[in-house]
C-alpha cells in the first residue's frame, strides 16, 4: 500500500535513470515549502494579522486604500504577470546554450532569498518589503518550474511520466508538510514571541528550499555542449514560443487542452493561493484550525495524486481531467455555500479540505504529463513548457486579479468562489472537444 501511495511501483520494464528521476523528484521536496508555508499557510495568515488595524482590513499603499486581501492578490498577480513576461526569453536562452541547470540554479537561489528575507517584514511599516519579497519569492519558484518540468520528457519514458509526476507531487507533499509542522511548533510551542517565531518559520522555507535542492543540482545530467549568449538569443524564447503556437495550428486537439488547461488553472491556482484569506476572514477560523485543514489537504493530496495517477491508467489522461474538474466545481460551490455563522462550519470546511486535498494534487500532476505526452518525440522540451508555463502564469494572473476584483467589487470572498467555478465550467465544456488524437506524436 506505501508503494500505491507514493507512486513508487514501477509499471514498465523500460530503462531509465532511477538516480536521474529521485534527484529530479526531490527538488519537488525543496521547492515545496514555498507553497505551502509561504503561499498557503503561515504568511498569508501573518500577513493578514500585521496588516489588520484594530477590526479594518483596508489599508494604504502607494496612495490608494483597498482590502488587505485585494492587495496580496494583485501583487500575486503582478508577479505571475512578470514570470509570463520572462519565462520565453529564460527558456529561448537555456535551450540555445543548453543550461537548463543553471537556469533552475539561479531561480531556486532568489526564490530562496526572497523567502528568507520576509524574516525582516513586521508590520505595515515594512509592507513594501513584505510585498516584494513576495513578488521575488513567487518569480524564483514559478520561474524555477520552467526548467524543472522541462526535464521530465528527457529524464522519463512516456509510459513512466504519469508516474514520475506523481512521484514529484508526493515528495512534495511529503517534505513540505514535514516543515509546516516543525514551524507550527516553533510557533505554537512558547518557545519564542509568536511574530519572531513566524518570522523565523520564513527563513527556515529558504534554507530548506536552497539546501535540499543541492540533491537535485547533483543528480541531474549536465549538457555535453554548452554555448554562449549572444544578442540573437535575447529574443529567441518568444520566437520559439510563438513557433509552438503555430504548430499547435496543426494540432486542434492540444490547442483545446491548453486553453482547458488555462481555465481550470485560473481556478486551482487562485484556490491554493488564497483559501486561507477565505477562512481566516470569511470564516473567521482561528489559525490553529487553518493549519490542520492544510495538513489534510497535503496528506489527502498526496494519496489523490497517486489516485489520478491510477485512473489515468485505467481510463484515460482526458476522463480522468474529467472528473477532477467536476470534483473542483463541487468545492467552489460548496465553498460560496458555507458560512460563518453555521455552528458545523469547521467539520465543513475541514471536509472541503479533503476534498480540495483529493483533487489538487491529481489535477495538477495529470496536467503536467497530459502535456508531457502531447510533445513532439523530437524538439525543444523547454519551449514546449516555456509555452505550458506561460500559459498557466497567464491563468493565475486572471485568476488572482478576478477573484481580487470580484470581492473588491462585492465585498465578499463568497461571491469570488462563486466565479471560479464558472472558470471550471468553460474549462470541462472545451475539454469535452478534445480526443485522443491529441496525443498523437511525430
Amino acid at each position: 500500500m506505501l508503494r500505491f501511495f507514493v507512486s513508487f511501483a514501477p509499471v514498465s520494464n523500460q530503462i531509465y535513470d532511477k538516480k536521474t528521476v529521485r534527484g529530479w523528484t526531490f527538488y519537488d521536496w525543496a521547492n515545496s515549502v514555498y507553497s505551502l508555508v509561504i503561499s498557503t499557510a503561515i504568511f498569508p495568515i501573518y500577513y493578514n494579522s500585521v496588516t489588520t488595524q484594530g477590526k479594518s482590513d483596508l489599508i494604504t499603499f502607494l496612495g490608494f486604500e483597498t482590502k488587505n486581501s485585494t492587495l496580496y492578490s494583485y501583487t500575486l498577480s503582478f508577479s505571475f504577470l512578470i514570470v509570463a513576461f520572462i519565462s520565453p526569453f529564460l527558456s529561448g536562452v537555456a535551450d540555445y546554450t543548453n543550461r537548463k541547470k543553471s537556469f533552475l540554479r539561479r531561480f531556486c537561489y532568489i526564490g530562496a532569498i526572497a523567502c528568507g528575507s520576509l524574516f525582516f517584514f513586521e508590520g505595515v511599516s515594512t509592507l513594501w518589503l513584505g510585498l516584494l519579497a513576495t513578488v521575488f519569492a513567487s518569480i524564483g519558484f514559478w520561474g524555477s518550474q520552467v526548467f524543472y518540468n522541462a526535464y521530465l520528457p528527457e529524464i522519463a519514458p512516456k509510459s513512466l511520466q504519469d508516474k514520475i509526476s506523481a512521484r514529484g507531487y508526493a515528495m512534495g507533499y511529503f517534505g513540505s508538510s514535514i516543515l509546516l509542522i516543525l514551524c507550527l511548533v516553533l510557533i505554537e510551542g512558547g518557545f519564542l514571541e509568536k511574530g519572531l517565531a513566524t518570522r523565523l518559520s520564513f527563513l527556515l522555507v529558504g534554507l530548506w528550499w536552497a539546501g535540499f535542492a543541492q540533491i537535485t543540482f547533483w543528480r541531474l545530467p549536465e549538457a555535453k555542449e554548452r554555448k554562449s549568449i549572444h544578442f540573437r538569443t535575447l529574443i529567441n524564447g518568444y520566437r520559439e514560443v510563438i513557433g509552438v503556437w503555430k504548430k499547435l495550428q496543426e494540432r486542434p486537439y492540444v490547442r483545446r487542452y491548453l486553453i482547458s488547461f488555462i481555465f481550470f488553472s485560473m481556478g486551482v491556482q487562485t484556490v491554493i493561493l488564497l483559501a486561507t484569506f477565505f477562512g481566516d476572514k470569511e470564516l473567521g477560523l482561528d489559525t490553529s484550525k487553518l493549519i490542520v485543514t492544510i495538513l489534510l489537504i497535503q496528506f489527502v493530496g498526496i494519496a489523490g495524486a497517486s489516485l489520478f495517477s491510477y485512473l489515468s491508467n485505467l481510463w484515460g489522461n482526458l476522463t480522468s481531467l474529467k472528473i477532477a474538474i467536476v470534483l473542483w466545481i463541487v468545492v467552489c460551490l460548496s465553498a460560496f455555500l458555507l458560512e460563518k455563522e453555521d455552528p458545523h462550519v469547521e467539520i465543513k470546511f475541514y471536509a472541503l479540505g479533503a476534498l480540495v486535498g483529493l483533487v489538487m494534487g491529481g489535477i495538477q500532476s495529470l496536467a503536467r504529463s497530459t502535456y508531457s505526452k502531447m510533445l513532439p518525440k523530437k524538439g525543444e522540451h523547454s519551449t514546449y513548457f516555456s509555452f505550458y508555463d506561460v500559459s498557466e502564469k497567464v491563468a493565475i494572473v486572471i485568476g488572482t486579479f478576478a477573484y481580487g476584483f470580484i470581492e473588491d467589487l462585492t465585498g465578499s470572498m463568497h461571491n469570488s468562489a462563486l466565479g471560479l467555478g464558472i472558470f471550471f465550467i468553460v474549462s470541462i465544456v472545451v475539454l469535452q472537444t478534445v480526443s485522443n488524437k491529441a496525443f498523437i506524436r511525430d
